[in-house]
């Protein structure tokens, strides 16, 4: 059987071009960013990812326990706020029904003038304990106080909303004044001195 002889050079070619090819496929490395070989195609590399969770972490709370946390010491802050307000009269941070011209007005016109029914608890107090006392001029005297007590609160609350009003509608003709009178009323139940948020007029002053 005859065998024809193989040229040399084609074995030397074809040697070649079986080593050059494998190199020419291989994918060329990134300098800048190294990436592992075996993350998904399109996903950051481990170092990448750890460092954007990292920093994830810092701004959102990861568990429950945490987001309670912060949960509760954002409320402080908001309660801490609020009760300076109420010492300060600082319309940003007090509560929703002391917000707006219309209510601290009325806050200032029942600050500004005496109200028979600020008086209420301590007359209450005199009243109890005179009608307490088993003498039966006394306790007489204390029934007639009381119903005195009562029609002045009547008659001076009516005057308070029949002004107040009046003065709300000069004032205020473009905003809601719902819920201002009764507002004031309120207001007027309570000792000056324990009135919140705390009186920021005298006496006497004009609002």
């Amino acid at each position: 059987m005859l065998r024809l002889p193989v040229p040399l050079g084609f074995v030397f070619r074809s040697r070649s071009k079986e080593e050059k090819a494998p190199a020419a496929k291989a994918p060329v490395a990134d300098s800048t960013q190294p990436r592992d070989p075996q993350a998904p195609k399109g996903r950051p590399t481990p170092k990448r990812a750890v460092a954007q969770s990292q920093r994830r972490s810092v701004t959102t709370p990861t568990t429950r326990k945490e987001a309670a946390k912060r949960q509760r010491e954002e409320r402080r802050t908001q309660m801490e706020k609020q009760r300076q307000a109420l010492a300060t009269g600082d319309e940003r941070y007090l509560p929703t029904r002391d917000k707006g011209p219309v209510r601290r007005f009325a806050r200032d016109f029942v600050d500004s003038r005496f109200c028979v029914a600020e008086f209420f608890l301590p007359m209450a107090v005199v009243i109890l304990v005179l009608s307490m006392i088993r003498v039966p001029q006394l306790q007489n005297s204390a029934l007639l106080l009381w119903l005195a007590v009562i029609v002045l609160i009547i008659v001076d609350s009516v005057v308070l909303v029949f002004r107040l009003r009046k003065q709300l509608a000069e004032r205020f003709p473009d905003k809601p004044r719902r819920g201002a009178v009764p507002y004031a009323l309120m207001r007027t139940l309570q000792m000056r001195r324990l009135r919140m948020p705390k009186p920021q007029v005298k006496r006497g002053e004009r609002p």
